[in-house]
Order: structure tokens, then C-alpha cells, then sequence
């Protein structure tokens, strides 16, 4: 297939030209929180090369959430079928094997989704193995996205090399299809939500400081212990701290709050607790919003105040350093861990997915960043955040 002509503009990678006649857009993405995240620069490039066309999300719950709570880049949201490797649902309370896929689910979805008549489909979800054959079932007149050797290869191709930084690499894919790259503006909270958490800031407390201990992978947390003595060392600086997670994440958030009220003088006691699983995803996006920092793990929350404009400072095994943290050091600081063996086995962990299987241990990496450093960070940033803001 001859390769397409690079039109002007600049980008990440080679931009090439713009597919004509495009009014929809869909964008397969499936995964959590920080997984959409990623994909914002890349969608708002999208918007800006394609102003007359609509996005559609094919994604998840999450994604529709935090989609009808903000203003960005996404126009609707189509969630996907349960589907191996694309969509890994819950099914009666646990998550699926590739057994229990719903045929009929998945081809009432693709009905549909041809019925929309999609002009360009793009892939931004991973290697392609799966995600690839699911997408071109979608029936668009063109294709893009991200392949590995062995996977169906699309219209426009990037290959899929599995230590890039996440958000660049969506981006790349954008400028597949004739998107240059852009500065993406901060995503904004409806108005609704940020009524919703008027009344959560102590006015007496001269920062706030927003913390999230969890991570889906075990390995990227930070010790509750830790985040707990960080707490407590930002309260004691006149900051007050709110604890944040969804309801699977309550009772890590609780110990955290917990440890961190029992390193704290009786007058600043009150300033540290935890609001897990109080707060939907509106309401936690304006609660970001309004943070004058925010300290967590390599998660979902911590990418969510990064794309709302707030300072943040993460804590990274350094392969999710490579992936997912932030690239500048004005607003965000980023801590990481090298350890490269698990440390129970001594199992290289630097090798994912395809290239070697999990060791099925769940030690902390980043267990080795040392809190005073952590701290130091937040504080500095809280400077910074004041100074920006006017206070």
C-alpha cells in the first residue's frame, strides 16, 4: 500500500494528509479513568483538524461519567460489549474470561455502530490483537491505530512499541489521520459539581492538598504508612488533606486518614480526612480542579487533576514513569523507583504482557521513595499553586 503524503503542520510523528468528508469520529478506548485521560490531547487534535465532525467514545462507564461531567473533547459515548481484550467487564462480580463474552451483546453493538456510518475509526487502545479486528468490524470508511507484528493491520498503522509515553502516543496516531498536535486546554468541571463541593474547603487551612493512595496494580502503591506520614507533615504546614478513592478504595483511604490524624498535634487533627467513595466523578474532578496540589500513585485521580490544570507530584515504578507520567517539572514533579526485579522472586518486571508472564506477586515497587523528598515536593508546588493563583 502506498503511504499516504505528509501534509503541513508538525507533530509528535509524521502528520500526514486530512481524510476528506469527515462529520463522525469514533474512538475505541477501553480501561479506567487514566486510560481515557491519555487519549485527550490526542482527541482535542482531533477537534481542532476536524472542527465539523463529532466524537464518539466507544468506552466505559467511567468514561461516560467523567464525559457528561466535564467539558472536553468528547461529544457521546457508546459503551462497549464485553469483549476479550477490549473490554474486560464485570460479569456476576467478577471480571470475565474470554468464556464468558456475550456474542449476542457484541453483535447488536456492531450493528449499530455500522449503522452510524462512521467516515474515520480510530484504535487507541493497545496492541491490536484484539482491539484491531474489533474496530475494522465497525464498518468506517477509514481506520487508524497502534499494531504490533502480529496483529490485523488498519488503513494508517503506528507501530506499537510498549515503552512510549502514553498520551504522545495517541497523539502520534492523531497525526495519522492529518491532526498536528496542540497545547490541550484544561478540562473543566460542570458548573453543578462545583457547587457540589463548596462547602468542602476549610477556610482556615491556607492550602488544600488532595491525596490518592490507591492503584489498580498493587506494585504502583505507595505504602498507607507512608501517604499517612506525608499527610500529616502537610497538615502541620497549615494544609488541610482529604483523602480520596472510590468505594473499593474506602477503607485504604480510612487507615491512611487514620495513621496520619495519629502523628498530629489535637489542633491539627481535624485537618486530614478521607471522602472516599463520597464523591462521583463530577464531583471528585472538582474537587481536583480546586486543589492547590494533589499527591498520589501512579493512578487515575492523579491523571485526572493533571488534565484539570492542578500542580501534582506522583510516585512511579519507573517503567509507568516511561508511560504515564507528566513530561514537565513546572507543575508536576515525579518520583520513581528503580527497581527492575520483583522483589519477593527477583523476576524481571521491566518485561509486560506479551513478552513474559506476571511473577503473581503484588509487592510494592516504589516502597524506596522516601517521604521527606515526597513532602518537599507537595510544599514547594504549594508555593507555586498560591503564587499562580493570587493567594
Amino acid at each position: 500500500m502506498e503511504k499516504p503524503p505528509t501534509a503541513p503542520g508538525h507533530g509528535i510523528g509524521p502528520v500526514l494528509e486530512k481524510f476528506s468528508d469527515v462529520t463522525r469520529i469514533a474512538v475505541l478506548r477501553g480501561g479506567g479513568l487514566g486510560d481515557l485521560i491519555y487519549t485527550y490531547p490526542a482527541l482535542y487534535a482531533l477537534k481542532n483538524a476536524y472542527p465539523g465532525a463529532t466524537i464518539t467514545l466507544l468506552g466505559t462507564p467511567i468514561h461516560a461519567a467523567l464525559a457528561a461531567a466535564t467539558q472536553g473533547p468528547v461529544d457521546d459515548v457508546e459503551m462497549l460489549p464485553v469483549a476479550q481484550g477490549v473490554h474486560d467487564g464485570p460479569r456476576n462480580g467478577e471480571r470475565f474470561g474470554d468464556e464468558a463474552e456475550d456474542v449476542a451483546a457484541q453483535e447488536a453493538f456492531f450493528e449499530a455502530m455500522r449503522a452510524s456510518e462512521f467516515d474515520v475509526a480510530f484504535q487507541m487502545h493497545g496492541g491490536g490483537r484484539f482491539s484491531n479486528p474489533f474496530l475494522l468490524r465497525l464498518g468506517a470508511r477509514h481506520t487508524v491505530g497502534t499494531r504490533t507484528k502480529d496483529a490485523e493491520p488498519l488503513e494508517r498503522n503506528l507501530d506499537y512499541v510498549y515503552y512510549q509515553n502514553e498520551p504522545d502516543r495517541w497523539v502520534e496516531v492523531a497525526g495519522l489521520a492529518g491532526a498536528p498536535s496542540m497545547v490541550a486546554p484544561p478540562l473543566v468541571p460542570g458548573l453543578e459539581h462545583q457547587q457540589n463541593i463548596a462547602g468542602v474547603r476549610d477556610p482556615e487551612r491556607k492550602s488544600l492538598v488532595i491525596v490518592h493512595p490507591g492503584a489498580t496494580d498493587p506494585r504502583r502503591r505507595w505504602p498507607a504508612s507512608y501517604f499517612a506520614e506525608a499527610a500529616a507533615g502537610l497538615a502541620r504546614e497549615g494544609a488541610q488533606v482529604l483523602v480520596v478513592g472510590d468505594r473499593s478504595e474506602k477503607a485504604l483511604a480510612q487507615e491512611v486518614a487514620e495513621l496520619a490524624v495519629r502523628h498530629l498535634p489535637e489542633p491539627d487533627r481535624n485537618a486530614v480526612r478521607s471522602v472516599a467513595g463520597e464523591l462521583d466523578i463530577g464531583d471528585l474532578a472538582a474537587l481536583l480542579a480546586s486543589a492547590t496540589a494533589v499527591l498520589a500513585s501512579d493512578s487515575g485521580p492523579r491523571h485526572l487533576a493533571q488534565a484539570l490544570g492542578t500542580p501534582t507530584v506522583g510516585i512511579y515504578w519507573v517503567g509507568n514513569a516511561f508511560n504515564a507520567a507528566p513530561r514537565g517539572r513546572g507543575l508536576h514533579r515525579v518520583h520513581m523507583s528503580w527497581l527492575t526485579r520483583c522483589p519477593r522472586c527477583g523476576a524481571d518486571v521491566t518485561q509486560v504482557g506479551w513478552t513474559a508472564p506476571h511473577c503473581g506477586h503484588g509487592d510494592s515497587l516504589i516502597e524506596g521513595i522516601a517521604v521527606a523528598d515526597v513532602v518537599q515536593d507537595v510544599l514547594d508546588l504549594t508555593a507555586t499553586s498560591l503564587l499562580l493563583r493570587g493567594k
